[in-house]
Formats: structure tokens, C-alpha cells, sequence
């Protein structure tokens, strides 16, 4: 791992660096990054999102599991850039386990959550992160989770 500090990365980067596809990416925008340790990015919360006719039709709230869900991907793609390596068809990015998650404030269309991810610690090729989303500088959730790489086929 190098402690190189990146710059942001627009859409067409991160879907570089992120195995997911439409209607399941839920990082639009990386504001910062430090290899090997943290990232901020960002998730703009639209009405058009797919799960709000379902969550709740007369008050939409973002689901609390896709902002964890959002917290992981923005893991994911700071650890690709740190492993200098893509996502491939024979890989995907797993949650190993998610603990102390905690969910404060709901998140409502036209929110924009600022995801902040920090490298714990990497152990036999389980990462392990600690997570905050805020909104307007208020803690919506936070999380510690483990992702592991695996080769699928």
C-alpha cells in the first residue's frame, strides 16, 4: 500500500474502480482520497431513486442498508486504487461483516450524503473500515465493516 495522496474522481472513474453497475452504484463522485487510508465521496439522494415507490410511498426515506451499502462501495474503490488493480468479471467485493452500525436521521430525496471511509486495518486480504455518512454535517450512519476480494471463477 502506498500513501499517495489521488485527487477526486468523476463517474466514469469510479466506474473503473467499482464493480457495480445501474441501478445499484450509490457513489456518484469522489472528493478525496488518500491511498491506503481514507476517502471522501458523495451520494446525491434523488427522487428518482429506484426503492423510494417502496420506502416509503408517502415518506421516502433512503433505506439505512444502501447508505451502509454506499459507505462499502466508496471502501471499495479506495481499496482498488490502493491495490493499484479493477474490478474484473472473475472478482467481486464481498461484505465480510458489518458491526456498530448505527443509524441517526433519515435520508431524504434531494439529501446529498458525504461519505467518509477509513482504512482499520487489512488482515489475509479482509479489509476492515470504519464508515460516517453525514448530511449537511450531521451524522446520518456510521459503520465498521469488512470487505474481502474474491475470485469468482
Amino acid at each position: 500500500m502506498t500513501d499517495t495522496t489521488d485527487s477526486s474522481m468523476n463517474i466514469h472513474e469510479i466506474l473503473e474502480h467499482l464493480p457495480h453497475r445501474y441501478p445499484f452504484v450509490l457513489v456518484d463522485k469522489v472528493i478525496s482520497m488518500e491511498l491506503g487510508k481514507e476517502i471522501t465521496a458523495i451520494k446525491n439522494v434523488t427522487i428518482n431513486e429506484p426503492f423510494f415507490p417502496g420506502h416509503f410511498p408517502h415518506h421516502p426515506v433512503m433505506p439505512g442498508v444502501l447508505i451502509v451499502e454506499a459507505m462499502a462501495q466508496a471502501a471499495a474503490i479506495l481499496s482498488f486504487k490502493t491495490m493499484d488493480v479493477k474490478p474484473t468479471e472473475e472478482s467481486v467485493y464481498y461484505f465480510a461483516g458489518i458491526d456498530s452500525a448505527r443509524f441517526k436521521k433519515p435520508v431524504s430525496p434531494g439529501d446529498q450524503i458525504v461519505l467518509n471511509v477509513k482504512i482499520d486495518r487489512v488482515l489475509k486480504g479482509i479489509w476492515k473500515y470504519n464508515g460516517v455518512a453525514t448530511v449537511d454535517g450531521k451524522v446520518v450512519a456510521e459503520a465498521s465493516m469488512m470487505c474481502i476480494l474474491k475470485e469468482i471463477k
